[in-house]
């Protein structure tokens, strides 16, 4: 069980994590492409980045935490609001991997607002996950 939990918790951090970077990621890419006019595609890192670390992270994290919640047989409001928290967080990582393949495809138009959006909606949802763990009652286990 000890290890589970590790593996919840490092999945996380990781995912949490690259939901941060990916906006920097998409922005610097932008950049890169409005200035150097590259003719095709968007330079490979953010594509890299979303499909080698963030997505699976994030799979392990939502994994192993249901691995721990069908353990623990834990259910009750404050798992409830912790799910809430993130399925903001899976719908920031959607929404990053569509402003990737716009940037691919030479969409520009609304990736800036939308990438800004996203990091909102992420950081909500880390935010809530962090807040609802720390304020866990010790009984709920």
């Amino acid at each position: 069980m000890p290890w589970l939990k590790l593996l919840h918790i490092a999945a996380l951090v990781i995912w949490c994590g690259s939901l941060l970077y990916l906006p920097a990621l998409l922005s610097q890419a932008l950049q890169l492409r409005k200035d150097a006019g590259f003719a095709q595609g968007t330079p490979p890192m953010p594509r890299f980045f979303y499909n080698s670390v963030a997505t699976p992270a994030a799979l392990v994290a939502i994994a192993s935490g249901t691995l721990l919640f069908l353990i623990h047989g834990v259910l009750g409001g404050w798992l409830i609001l912790k799910l809430g928290a993130v399925v903001a967080m899976v719908a920031a990582h959607g929404c990053f991997g569509w402003l990737i393949l716009r940037l691919e495809m030479g969409h520009y138009r609304w990736v800036k607002p939308t990438n800004w959006t996203a990091l909102c909606v992420a950081l909500a949802g880390i935010i809530g996950v962090l807040g609802l763990v720390l304020a866990k009652p010790l009984d709920w286990s």
